[in-house]
């Protein structure tokens, strides 16, 4: 048992951080026991997010995680999950907001050359009035 304060508050830290880290590793080990049970793109989705949110949160090791969610892909491609389908859906997606934003760029541009526009004419115009 420590004695310092400071290691005190430390035990108490740790503590927490375990149970923590025990609850985010028992979410994971849940969602691929219900993908396994049950494999489709959404609980597959689940699961890859719960190892996800592991590594972002320094839980699992990146390439720990890539192994897990390879695993899973396998498990999904012998059952006969069909990928494909939320994959075109996403990229239709990035394709319609990539869209959205290359309108906007041009949008700004616009703006930004008509304002330089009047701005060299007023300087112009100002250059005149001085001679």
């Amino acid at each position: 048992m420590p004695i310092i304060k400071s290691a005190k508050k430390a035990a108490r830290q740790a503590e927490k951080r375990t149970e923590h880290n025990a609850e985010i590793k028992k979410a994971i080990k849940l969602a691929i026991k219900d993908f396994k049970k049950n494999p489709s793109v959404k609980t597959l989705a689940k699961a890859q997010s719960e190892i996800d949110k592991a590594v972002k949160k320094d839980l699992l090791k990146k390439n720990t995680a890539a192994r897990r969610k390879a695993a899973l892909h396998r498990i999904a491609k012998n059952a006969g999950v069909k990928l494909e389908k939320a994959t075109a859906k996403v990229a239709k997606a990035v394709e319609k907001s990539a869209t959205k934003v290359a309108k906007e760029a041009d949008k700004v541009a616009k703006k930004a050359t008509a304002k330089t526009a009047s701005a060299k004419k007023i300087q112009s115009k100002a250059k005149v009035e001085k001679k």
